[in-house]
Formats: C-alpha cells, structure tokens, sequence
C-alpha cells in the first residue's frame, strides 16, 4: 500500500490521509526527467585514487547584540495604578535540615506564616543543589559550536521561511528551576505529585537554571536563537497567592534579571504564566492532585482551576497575579501565554470555564489598559487525531469528535466566538453554558493559534457501543475521548513512525494535515509552542552518542519540511516554531526522558549541545528569506 496525503483548497474534509492500494517497489516521479537510466548500462573503468571528499566545517551564528530596544507597553512606572495597593517583600529559604526557626509566629505573612506553607506537607528526601546564587556566564567556546555532519538524507525541497517566522525554544520552570523553597517560593501542585507516585523523581533540583539561568541564556544565544519562552511561577511572585498579600521583591527581581539578559543577548523573552504550577494553597489534600480514572475528569492530573481559597476563586486570584506579571514586564516581552496545555489539568467544565474567563479578562486587559502591542495566547495541547480508514464516515466522525473535544472546547469560544462542540457538551455533564454576552467578549481573545503537535493517533470508534453511550458513562474506560485510539496505520501492523522514549511517533506527514486542519478551521496564524520527542533508550547511551541524535535531528528537520509545504503548497499561516525543550530536564517525575537539544549531567550541570540544536537552527535559518 502506498500513502498520499493531498489538501483541496479550502476544504477540510479533504485534507485526510487516503489509501490507495499498489503492488510492488515505490514510484520515483522525480526522477522522470532520467528516465534513461532505467534502461542504461553501467560504464566500469579504473582511475587513480585519491582522497577528494571535502568537508565543510561551520560554526553556529550567534545572536548579535541588539542596536535598538523596542518598547512594546509603557513601563511598570506608568501602569502601576493598574495594580493598586502593591506591598513588597521577602523570605528566606526553606531548609528541614535546619535547626534554625522563624520567631515571628502570629504575623498573617511573615517568615513563620511562609515557612508553615512547606511544613503542611511531608517531603521525602528533600534535596537541595549545588547552588544557591545566581552564577555568572562565560563564552561559549567556538570549539563547542562546529556543526555536526549533515543528515545525508535531509529534505531538499526549495521552500523558504518568511522572514519573520519566529525561532524559539521553549522551557518550563517547574522542570528546569530547582530551588523550589528558595527566595519566597512557596509550594505548587506538582511538586507534590511524586508523593503519589512511588519511585517518580522530585523536581526539588532538576536543572537549577534558578542560578544557572544567565549561561543557560548564553548557549542558547550562542546558537542562534530569537525567543526564549520559559514560564514565570505564580507561587514565586506571591507566595501567599490572593490579592493584597506581599509581592515577593526577590522573585520580581529575578524575572526582570532574565528578561533583561534576554534582550541583552539579542534575543526575546515569551513569558508563559501557567504551566503546571497552580500554588498548592489551593488543595486541601495533596491527595486531590491525582484525578482517579473512572470518576469523570477530562485531564490527566487537576490543576485546581475549579477550587476557591479563602473564598477567592481560582479565577479572579490567577487573574490578579497575571496583571502583576503583566504590568511589571510588559513593555519589554512581546508575547504572553496565559495556560500551556489546560485541558490536561481540568478536572470538570468549572475548570474549563475557569480557565477560559481567566484567559479573556487578562487579554482585554493587556490590549485595552496596559495598551500592549505586543501578542497574547493560549496553548492548547492534541496528538492530532487521523481516521484509521478516512474514507469510513465512522473513522472519520471519531477523529473530529477526539479533535475537537481537545482543542474546540477552547477555540471555538475563543477564535471564532461560537458555543463549546457537541463532543464536549456530550461529554462533561457539568459545563458552565456559555451565554450570547459571554461569546461576545471571549471572542478574538487570542492573536495567534497556539499548539503542540508532538505525535498523531490513530483514532476509530469504540469497539463496543458508540461514543454517545461512552460519553454518558463516567465510568467507561475510553473516557474522556471516547475513542479507540491505536498507534499503526490503517488495518496494518506498521506503527505511524518511530516510536520515541514516549508517546511520541514521528509523524511528518500528518504534522502537514494539522497544520491545515487548525489553519481553516480557526482560521488564526499558528505558532508551534512546543514539538520535540526523546530518543529510545537514550539515558543508557554514552555521552558522544546522546550528542549524536539523529533521530531527533529527522524528526524536526522533516516537521519543518513538512510545515514548509503546508504554507507554501496550501496556503497555511504558519508563523513559529519553539523546540521542547531547550535542555533535557524533568518530565514530570522522570528524567530519562530526554526531550532536550541539550545533555545535562545530573551531578555538575554541564550543559552540551546535541546534533539536534544545530540541525533544527539551521533548517530553519539556511531557509529563511533575506530583505
């Protein structure tokens, strides 16, 4: 059998994978202009031999300091009655193998009142780096920044980058910060995570960019890169959570030191508000963190959107804490995300609705107070559903009903101002309906489509009953998709691609189709905020061979090729690509899968470029237009 993926312009529908059936060896329509050779002899003849294979050896380009600086909000100075009432201050760290005790017991926010918020939980074998100060860069030596040997078999197509397409590489701090009770960092949910899971890893040191983060901003502007995106943690600005408690001094500092080293390297800040942090204030029982199966959640842990403190609302408390990160940083960082990946963290349509309120009153107010001119988004997360047999209606209502309970519970409200899909209707019994006010005002409250396409899944109906008996069954263990969801191609024994450390297949072709599933069903520019995948068995490999990944060097070299034909062959607005991640670093319980273009070595911290960062930079910057 042979594979084709074709788009006709403007449907979606169209844009599926089809099979047609062949016998026999693959065509090669390419080569039909040598068509002679097919049926020409070979010439065999003796020469002198010599050694006349070149090789050209190149080295990164960096990012050239910057010669201006573009303003894209008015300075904290000018906003700050945007933000009332602010009081600064700050803790210390939290250390359990120290004798030493607060002695300001009864104070609402005092060092007593900080230090209590680590002691209502039971760490086990609470660990602390080998830093505990910021530490200074040094330049990377050019010996560091040769190119690796090209893939023999990279894609050789002659389409180019816009000129603005943006480069990135993307980082959380929950999995790459460490330091999670130093400098007025209080508690967030997954930290507490492993407690339930025997035998997962603590995130209590991971990278220690927390100190590390100058020369962790120096290599990656040593390869070139133009954004950073990394995530600031809510519980390091205000420990305390609500409105009105103290705004952590040392935590705003911080956050201003990187983004201005940033721009100092040439580079931009994107600033990601939420990414699996929510302060741990919220739960009354770590317990609650895990969502059990069978009991109706839609994610896969709960994030705590839906729950109340002291009787503020998650959603006016995230709110609140995002006006403070906005007003003090928005006019240096041109793109803010609000979530990455919620519907992973929603517990029920509270949640959701949580979220998306959340989301649209902190756009309106960048855009309409701070008059922010740089761009605000959601990143929504889907391994993107294809039919098994695109050409079974019931393959092909199964992948839009696993779609678009992903992504169009968020984006239908959001980018086109229309009520959630039936498949999430369906589905979670508790939604909080959408009224036509509602659609007014969530509507258009993103400036670009914001995804991250790891992998796909091949999806087909239940084997038993329909999704609709699925969707009213809590308890059915297809749930929340209700799907089957299978990792091979068609009714075959062939996997979809390589499979990775993970979840992750690489899927290029499919990587086209989403790109035009997203584009005309949205209808919004698209930003890839994440992509990347661990090679198989790699933290068991010697240190030269983790650097010498190629197959991560062809996964992101054939996604770009494959996006590249999806803007130029389909007229799709793809305008960004961020690698996850920059370095290897804890994968929420697990660090031996590696999704880093950078070695870590878990006992010193030394950071070593892979095969990967060179290729994926140069994909791009080798294709990308000149004035």
């Amino acid at each position: 059998m042979k594979l084709v993926s074709f788009i006709a312009a403007g449907s979606v529908a169209a844009a599926q994978q089809v099979y047609i059936s062949a016998n026999g060896p693959s065509s090669r329509p390419q080569c039909a202009a040598n068509g002679s050779y097919a049926t020409a002899t070979p010439v065999y003849l003796f020469r002198d031999f010599s050694f006349t294979q070149t090789e050209t050896i190149r080295t990164a380009t960096s990012r050239p300091a910057p010669t201006t600086t573009t303003s894209f909000a008015p300075p904290y100075a000018s906003l700050s009655s945007l933000v009332p009432s602010l009081i600064t201050t700050q803790w210390g760290n939290w250390d359990p193998s120290s004798n030493a005790s607060a002695t300001d017991a009864g104070v609402p926010y005092g060092n007593a009142s900080w230090t209590g918020l680590w002691t209502t939980v039971s760490w086990t074998n609470f660990t602390r780096g080998i830093y505990s100060t910021t530490v200074e860069p040094t330049a990377v030596p050019t010996s560091e920044l040769v190119l690796p040997p090209p893939e023999y078999l990279a894609p050789r197509e002659c389409y180019a980058f816009p000129e603005d397409f943006m480069l990135g590489v993307a980082a959380s701090a929950v999995q790459i910060e460490g330091a999670i009770a130093d400098e007025g960092r209080t508690p967030v949910h997954i930290d507490a995570l492993p407690l339930l899971s025997p035998g997962a890893s603590p995130d209590y040191i991971t990278n220690e960019n927390y100190y590390l983060y100058k020369q962790d901003i120096e290599r990656i502007a040593s390869m070139g890169i133009k954004y950073y995106r990394f995530s600031i943690p809510w519980s390091r600005i205000l420990p305390f959570v609500l409105p009105g408690t103290p705004v952590n001094k040392q935590g705003l500092d911080h956050y201003d030191d990187i983004i201005n080293f940033v721009l100092e390297k040439g580079m931009l800040p994107a600033i990601v508000l939420h990414h699996t942090d929510t302060p741990l204030q919220f739960y009354s029982n770590i317990s609650e963190i895990g969502l059990a199966p069978g009991t109706g959640g839609i994610g896969y842990i709960d994030s705590g959107y839906q729950y109340s403190y002291k009787n503020v609302s998650y959603e006016d408390a995230f709110v609140n804490y995002g006006k403070i990160v906005m007003t003090h940083f928005a006019d240096r960082v041109p793109i803010f995300w609000t979530f990455n990946e919620p519907l992973l963290g929603s517990k029920n349509g509270k949640s959701i609705n949580a979220v998306i309120k959340a989301h649209a009153r902190l756009y309106h107010f960048y855009h309409e107070e701070i008059k922010g001119t740089g761009k605000i988004s959601i990143t929504l997360n889907d391994n993107f559903g294809v039919p098994r047999d695109p050409e079974n209606p019931a393959d092909v209502d199964a992948a839009n009903h696993f779609n678009s309970f992903q992504l169009a519970t968020f984006a239908n409200p959001i980018f086109l101002g229309i009520d959630y899909p039936d498949s999430y209707k369906m589905t979670v019994a508790d939604y909080v309906p959408l009224n036509a006010t509602d659609l007014v005002y969530l509507n258009g409250t993103a400036d670009f489509f914001s995804i991250q396409p790891y992998t796909a899944t091949v999806v087909s109906p239940p084997p038993n009953g329909s999704i609709v008996e699925c969707a009213a069954n809590i308890t059915h263990p297809l749930r929340p998709y209700c799907v089957t969801q299978t990792t091979t191609v068609h009714d075959t024994q062939w996997n979809i691609g390589y499979p990775s450390q993970t979840y992750v297949y690489t899927t290029p072709t499919y990587f086209r189709t989403y790109l035009n599933y997203l584009w005309n069903t949205f209808k919004a520019p698209i930003v890839v905020t994440e992509f990347g995948t661990p090679v198989f068995g790699e933290a068991e490999k010697e240190l030269k061979d983790q650097l010498f990944d190629s197959p991560r060097s062809q996964y992101y070299q054939y996604y770009l090729n494959e996006g590249l034909k999806a803007i130029w062959e389909d007229g799709v607005q793809w305008i960004g690509a961020f690698a996850w991640s920059f370095a290897d670093n804890w994968e929420f319980g697990d660090f031996d899968a590696h999704f880093g273009i950078q070695t870590v070595n878990r006992t010193t911290q030394e950071r070593r470029y892979k095969k990967s960062f060179f290729d994926f930079v140069d994909f791009i910057e080798s294709r990308r237009q000149k004035e």
